[in-house]
């Protein structure tokens, strides 16, 4: 085991696919020489020359068009955008041609690209650069969608998605890239679609994903001295996502909470409960509770984002409700 930091982790795997697949390049702004907006890309380019490692213009829509070229003829590259707000500008080639070519094909053909994004506050960024927007990309058939919590997940799931035939966004939370943990000598992908359990529980289950697993823990330990032994699932998966494990944990623990650092609106709990309420109806002993941000733009002011991005004191008032 080594211990190294998030960003760290995802540059090693960058650096072990590019080691075996001479077909992967990285593609964005600033990743060849800055090495990349957080770092994350750092000393890419001296291991693998400009041919592999590129820095682009300032234009997201550019970047991923291109990359969805390449991907369509032989190459598997890596996109990096800067921060997830800025996917907006990428939709056509992501949405209308990434995730539609395997089926517009008749599946003679696949788009193995990769786009890296990070979400979310903590950094004070404010609206445009702050988003989770998640929720988007996983309602997309053709895209799949991983976010990791954990170092080995970093490494794992971006080596799973660097492997993998059709478009993975792989969504970063930029809270996380200082995070350090322990990273086997010999690590191995993440399988897609699979989640897993970070704290085993019998009272309630607490499903989360990304940065917001951790703060699950925190309250899933807040709840424990008061006697309630919280369960936590992390998601690690978004689209594919492991209902068949939230499921079995709902069955254990009877009761479920959703929490992720996005609108609580329209998003990823708004799915998870939506099915549990129905596959997993004879199961709940309480009402399914969601725990998500407001609905509105991330605020600037460091007190008004620690505001409004959900807490482990929310988490812990929502599991209290579904139990009462």
């Amino acid at each position: 085991m080594n211990e190294v930091r998030f960003g760290q982790a995802i540059n090693k795997a960058l650096a072990d696919a590019m080691t075996a697949d001479p077909s992967v390049i990285v593609l964005g702004e600033d990743v060849a020489r800055p090495g990349g907006p957080f770092g994350v890309t750092r000393g890419l380019l001296d291991r693998f020359g400009p041919e592999r490692v590129r820095d682009t213009p300032i234009s997201e829509a550019a970047i991923v068009g291109a990359s969805v070229g390449a991907a369509m003829t032989g190459l598997r590259p890596v996109v990096e955008i800067m921060f997830m707000d800025f996917v907006t500008l990428t939709m056509d080639a992501l949405v209308n041609q990434a995730a539609k070519a395997r089926f517009m094909f008749g599946g003679q053909l696949s788009v193995p690209m990769v786009v890296r994004m990070p979400h979310g506050g903590g950094i004070n960024a404010g609206p445009q650069h702050s988003q989770c927007l998640e929720a988007w990309l996983a309602h997309v058939p053709g895209l799949k969608v991983v976010c990791p919590a954990t170092v080995a997940d970093a490494y794992g799931l971006t080596r799973a998605a660097i492997a993998d035939d059709d478009p993975v966004i792989v969504v970063e939370n930029k809270a996380l890239y200082a995070a350090k943990g322990d990273l086997p000598d010999t690590a191995a992908a993440t399988p897609i679609g699979r989640a897993r359990t970070a704290r085993a529980g019998r009272d309630a289950t607490i499903v989360s994903y990304g940065a917001m697993v951790p703060v699950a823990l925190a309250a899933a330990a807040d709840l424990g001295r008061d006697g309630v032994d919280a369960e936590v699932i992390d998601l690690r998966s978004l689209q594919p996502w492991d209902e068949p494990a939230v499921l079995a944990s709902l069955a254990r623990t009877h009761r479920l909470v959703i929490a992720h650092e996005a609108v609580e609106a329209f998003g990823v709990g708004a799915e998870i409960a939506a099915r549990m309420s129905d596959v997993g109806f004879d199961e709940l002993d309480g009402p399914i509770v969601r725990v998500g941000a407001p609905f509105m733009p991330p605020p600037f002011a460091k007190t008004l984002e620690d505001w409004f991005r959900p807490d482990a004191a929310k988490i812990v008032a929502a599991v209290k409700r579904t139990m009462a």
